[in-house]
This record gives C-alpha cells, sequence and structure tokens, in this order.
C-alpha cells in the first residue's frame, strides 16, 4: 500500500464538465447542486477523487477556461455555499476534490487586466505581456511576431488604448500572464492558499508547461509559408524558467499541504522532457498529462490543422502504451492514466468501434487497458457509460466550441478566397467535417446521458449543447442494474483495481 503521502497513486479521479453534468434548476446549464446530487453514483462506481473542470467567474468565452475571478463561482453554477456543500458531502464519503487551476492566462475582464490595460504607467501594466506595434513598408500595423495562436489566428490582439499588443497564445479573451513579474507569482500563490484553506485536496494545472516564454519573444520559423502566422510553440512550451517557477509553487504552497496535482503538458512528447515535471527530486508535481497516446491520430501538421484525422496502426498505439509504463517501472516516472477529457472525443469512437454491434464490446476493452495500466487513473463523465461522439449528421452549428468554429471558419475563409469567393455551401469542407466529427472537443462536452426522460435527464429546460440522440438506449439508468452494461464493467475492473493495485 503506499504512504499515506502518497494516497493519490492509488486514486481514481472522475472528471466533471461542470456545465454538461447535471442541471438542478432548469436553466440549461449543469451546476454544483446537480453534482451534489449524484455523489452516491460516483461513490458506487468507485471513484474517490472528483476533479472539477472551471466552475470560477468567467465570460465564458473558452467554456470557463477565460477566469474573470478565481475567488469566486459563476452564477451559472451556483455559490461558494453550494461548493462547501459540494465539499462536505464528499469528504462525508471519504472523497476528495480537486479544482482545475488556470493560471497560464486569465479572462480579458478580469480586474487584473482592466487594470493593466487602462494604462502602461499602470502597476499592474506588467502582469501580462505587452509589445508595440510592427510596422510594414507600407505603414501597415502589424503584430510584434508571427505567432499563431492555438485557436488559429495571430496570438497578439490590439488594443487601441495604449496602442500596443498583448500576448493571448488562446483565444482574444484570453491574455497571458507574465510570470516573470514577482507580484504575478505572489498573486497566483494566494488563490491557491484560499481554494487550499478552504479544503480543496489539489489541482489540476491547465496549461502549466506555458508559463514561461523565451526571453525576446523571437518570431517563429515559417514551416508553412503560405500562412500568415506560425507555430511558436518551441518559444513557450517547457519554456526557460518553468522548473525554477513551480519549485517554487511548491516551496511557497504544495509542500504545506497534502494534496494531488497534475499538470497538463502539451507539446511535449519527450520523457526526459516530462520527467523533469514529475521525479521527486525535482519537488514539482506529482504527474503530468501527456499526450503522446491521444495525439497519436494527428497529423504532422496537427498546430495548423488541429481536428484533422490520420490513420494509426495498432502496433503504434502498443509501443506508445508500452514505453511510458517501462518508463515508469525503470525510472520512478508516476502516470497520469487518462484516454478520455474535456478536450478529446470519445474513446469508443477514435479508438475503438462504435457501431451498435461493437460499441458495448469496444468499450470494456478500452477499459481494460485503462485499468491496468499503471499511474493514476482518470476517467472523464460519461466514459464510464460508453458514450460515443454525435451523429455524423450533426452540422457545423451544432458545434458549440470555440475552437471548432474557428478552424472550420478560418479553412472555409482560406477556400473561399482561395477559389475566387462562392458562399459556404459552395465550398468542400467535407475533410474538415470529418476530422471535426472525429477529434473535435464538442464531442467530451455534449449533456450527460442520465435516463431516457426528455434531454437524457440532465434538464428540465433547454440545455445548452444538444443532447445525442441516443440517449433512449444509451443511458445511466439502463445500465446501473445491467450486470453486462459497460458501466458494471468499469465498476468491477476499479473494484479489481483497488483489491490489487
Amino acid at each position: 500500500m503506499p504512504h499515506p503521502e502518497t494516497w493519490w497513486k492509488d486514486a481514481v479521479v472522475y472528471q466533471i464538465y461542470p456545465v454538461s453534468f447535471l442541471d438542478s434548476n432548469g436553466d440549461g446549464f449543469g451546476d454544483l447542486n446537480g453534482i451534489t446530487s449524484k455523489l452516491d453514483y460516483l461513490q458506487d462506481l468507485g471513484v474517490n477523487v472528483v476533479w472539477l473542470s472551471p466552475i470560477y467567474k468567467s465570460p465564458l468565452a473558452d467554456m470557463g477556461y477565460d477566469i474573470s475571478d478565481y475567488r469566486d463561482i459563476d452564477p451559472r453554477y451556483g455559490t461558494l455555499d453550494d461548493w462547501d456543500k459540494l465539499l462536505a458531502g464528499l469528504h462525508g464519503r471519504h472523497m476528495k476534490l480537486m479544482m482545475d487551476l488556470v493560471v497560464n492566462h486569465t479572462s480579458d475582464e478580469h480586474a487584473w487586466f482592466e487594470e493593466s490595460k487602462s494604462s502602461k504607467a499602470n502597476p499592474k501594466r506588467d502582469w501580462y505581456i505587452w509589445r508595440p506595434p510592427k510596422y510594414d513598408a507600407d505603414g501597415n500595423r502589424r503584430p510584434p511576431n508571427n505567432w499563431k495562436a492555438q485557436f488559429q489566428g495571430s496570438a497578439w490582439e490590439y488594443d487601441e488604448t495604449t496602442d500596443e499588443y498583448y500576448l493571448h497564445l488562446y483565444h482574444t479573451k484570453q491574455p497571458d500572464l507574465n510570470w516573470e513579474k514577482t507580484e504575478v507569482r505572489q498573486a497566483v500563490w494566494e488563490l491557491m492558499r484560499f481554494w487550499l484553506d478552504r479544503g480543496c485536496d489539489g489541482f489540476r494545472m491547465d496549461v502549466i508547461n506555458l508559463i514561461s516564454k523565451v526571453e525576446g519573444l523571437p518570431d517563429a520559423p515559417i514551416t508553412i509559408p503560405e500562412d500568415e502566422y506560425q507555430d511558436a510553440t518551441e518559444f513557450y512550451a517547457n519554456g526557460p524558467r518553468v522548473h525554477e517557477f513551480l519549485q517554487e509553487m511548491q516551496n511557497k504552497v504544495l509542500s504545506h499541504y497534502d494534496i494531488i496535482t497534475v499538470g497538463e503538458t502539451p507539446f511535449t512528447h519527450s520523457a526526459s522532457e516530462l520527467a523533469r515535471y514529475v521525479l521527486p527530486a525535482n519537488k514539482e508535481l506529482n504527474m503530468v498529462f501527456q499526450f503522446e497516446l491521444v495525439d497519436l491520430d494527428s497529423p504532422r501538421t496537427a498546430q495548423r490543422m488541429p481536428f484533422i484525422h490520420r490513420p494509426w496502426k495498432l502496433s503504434e498505439f502498443r509501443e506508445i502504451v508500452g514505453r511510458w509504463q517501462r518508463f515508469k517501472r525503470d525510472e520512478g516516472f508516476w502516470n497520469a492514466v487518462f484516454i478520455e477529457n474535456h478536450d478529446q472525443g470519445r474513446s469508443v469512437t477514435r479508438w475503438g468501434n462504435d457501431a451498435d454491434a461493437w460499441r458495448v464490446l469496444s468499450a470494456k476493452m478500452l477499459a481494460m487497458l485503462e485499468v491496468t495500466l499503471g499511474g493514476t487513473q482518470y476517467v472523464f463523465q460519461g466514459q464510464e457509460l460508453g458514450l460515443r461522439n454525435f451523429l455524423r449528421s450533426w452540422g457545423i452549428e451544432e458545434y458549440k466550441d470555440v475552437a471548432s468554429q474557428n478552424f472550420y471558419h478560418e479553412i472555409l475563409e482560406q477556400r473561399r478566397k482561395r477559389e475566387g469567393g462562392g458562399d459556404e455551401d459552395s465550398i468542400d469542407m467535407s475533410d474538415i467535417m470529418d476530422g471535426l466529427r472525429m477529434k473535435a472537443r464538442d464531442h467530451g462536452r455534449i449533456p450527460m446521458q442520465w435516463d431516457a426522460t426528455g434531454h437524457a435527464g440532465f434538464t428540465t429546460g433547454t440545455p445548452w449543447m444538444r443532447v445525442n440522440d441516443d440517449y433512449p438506449h444509451w443511458n445511466a439508468a439502463l445500465q446501473l442494474d445491467d450486470t453486462s452494461s459497460v458501466r458494471s464493467f468499469w465498476k468491477n475492473a476499479l473494484r479489481l483495481r483497488n483489491e490489487l493495485p
């Protein structure tokens, strides 16, 4: 058995995407009280840690990953009192609560940014990354460099107030914090202590390996000449001071609490690089999410075409899984074991066969794979039911995620220009839709399928996003008492994993 200080090694972590889990008040949005009402369901499954995707105040430009107030709950989800009730319900069942820590960037509606953009002389000006424009030979204003944002377009947004650009690696409404500033780091430590002192049991740290940028912010190499903006991940993924910052976090905050920590580390497949975040001697994080397996079906041009699907081979899948398991065994690298989350398509669709004849077997096969791997177990909401991607017949209007919409419309505009105009119906976008139907983040974000009543029992109102059409015959209520169901398989597999760690 693990030492009490490493309880997280045996944890089964269940990720909840709150807006889509269960709506308790009929407004169409999932909420904290809805989650609290399902704690017995989670405990029965074998879960002992619940991870909540962001529930802080937010304009929801990126579904809560654009935070305007770190110390309060967005009204869509409830109140701090509701959070306290959820925490009490979990702790009363000997379960724990993990929060999402999103501190590479804030919302542009956060008070820090509103101060920062108000004046170059404002004390919080340097809490974000500002640069003056460049100008081309014709005198046209241009961004400070050629970096491409992860949600398409330039990574820089112009602000007229001070005639400068701010950096945003993701959405224009998600300005990056300047971690070089001691005051920024101190503010982050304070907000972490706020939640830990309130009873939070740990953090999943969003894109935490991006918090340190290369000095000077140079232009990225031109790898795709026809594109105006270029992949610049080499200048901000695993940057020069990231380990210094995380060791400071460990010293100032994490070491004072018995908690679980997991870092999201995109754009990084190097075992030696990821080990620096995790190996105990470095005193940083318990574990990281590495994405080599879930990136397997991405082409080499993934940063440019993030939702295009690449055919893969079982031998490739097996090699990646085996290599990371050997790295755990030989080097002490602790794995975070997952094949689904809120940024991925459903695993039974991507890695199995979601046709009716094979769906149950595929979902059980993937469950068996996951629970037998070494590391901390992560299950995404609905994965225990074998939920699949939504139907291929759904049009682009059903995709709510900003990443899906930006990608689709940027490619549409490129093709419209190339073909000399034309309306949307005349442009062939079938390859883009094929990719979105397999890999869009939307598939993991559709409402949870609880039963066969209207909107799958998710809400009595109008859901914020359409429910998958298969819910009348594929839902939790039907699977709870069916010993041959996917959920029953997951429950038994997790019980065995707990008995035979």
